[in-house]
């Protein structure tokens, strides 16, 4: 039996008189205790996806289940045996952080020392800060809280929906440390992030885009799938190496990667030395040309081309 199981999942939004249409026939198996992560950018689907199996949103078709119970019939039972963290910090702002789990404790008819031994790693580092309200905790110490909030009731799948996202570099390492302990745990994790970078801590992944799941695979065989010569372009104006190099007849793929481009070209054997007086002829002296390996983000790119995303 799998852990989550989603088939065919349709839904639509109304937005006045315009129909927006958030997941399209999405197909997604999650294994027990595996760690998947949901990779996409914002609007592409993911809260959407997630809510209908959380039990918090209708979806228009399909089904879905969890733990082979059924999001619609059997919700009642899905909610005692998930933990639910959302994109936006949602615990009672004014009460204390061990008000909060104490709370969430007894909301599942549990105790903070029942379940303790399972959250210990995690809120021993808030802990010092117990009797502070948790409106004034800062981004980082709010998403432990959160994560202790969700798992105190040592839940069998635990659904999280960005949960890094507007956390510092250093808080977000460390979120994705807690998250493999808590799967040495036993527990089933999906978490949806647009950090393409995070896709590599993950079993497998779902790559999303404009409510269809584009590919799914571990992170490796995803990146290998990539399979053509792919190269790095630099030290010159981005704005104007990207104008160049969109009319250079041999392009195939240009997208800005940070401070350089990633590039591909249409012939089977690139010819670096004639990109390079090309780029000299059109003024772009002293650029950069490297080979680079591929990552998620240029699997992700090249498959929105392929999908017409």
């Amino acid at each position: 039996m799998q852990a989550i199981e989603v088939i065919q999942i349709h839904k639509t939004y109304q937005n006045g008189k315009k129909v927006v249409t958030a997941l399209q026939g999405i197909d997604l198996h999650v294994q027990r205790g595996e760690l998947f992560g949901l990779i996409g950018p914002d609007g592409a689907g993911k809260t959407s996806l997630i809510r209908i199996i959380a039990t918090l949103l209708l979806a228009d078709k399909g089904q879905a289940s969890l733990d082979g119970l059924d999001v619609v019939k059997e919700y009642k039972a899905i909610r005692k045996r998930i933990g639910y963290m959302p994109g936006k910090f949602s615990l009672y702002p004014d009460l204390t952080v061990e008000e909060n789990l104490s709370f969430f404790a007894t909301i599942f008819g549990t105790t903070v020392q029942e379940n303790y031994a399972l959250i210990k790693d995690i809120y021993q580092q808030i802990e010092p800060f117990k009797t502070r309200r948790a409106g004034n905790l800062s981004g980082g110490m709010k998403q432990k809280l959160a994560l202790s909030c969700a798992l105190i009731h040592r839940p069998s799948v635990l659904l999280l929906d960005e949960p890094t996202t507007g956390v510092d570099a250093v808080s977000r390492k460390e979120f994705w440390q807690m998250l493999k302990q808590l799967q040495g745990e036993g527990i089933t994790i999906l978490v949806s992030t647009p950090y393409m970078d995070e896709a590599a801590m993950c079993d497998r992944v779902a790559l999303i885009q404009n409510g269809r799941i584009m590919r799914t695979d571990t992170p490796d065989n995803i990146v290998a799938s990539f399979g053509e010569p792919l190269w790095s372009i630099g030290g010159a104006s981005m704005h104007q190496l990207l104008q160049v190099l969109r009319d250079y007849p041999a392009t195939k793929t240009v997208f800005p990667f940070g401070e350089v481009c990633h590039w591909t070209s249409k012939q089977v054997d690139t010819n670096i030395q004639a990109l390079r007086s090309y780029l000299l002829q059109r003024g772009l002296g002293g650029v950069e040309v490297a080979s680079v390996a591929p990552g998620i983000e240029d699997v992700f790119m090249k498959l929105m081309l392929e999908h017409g995303a």
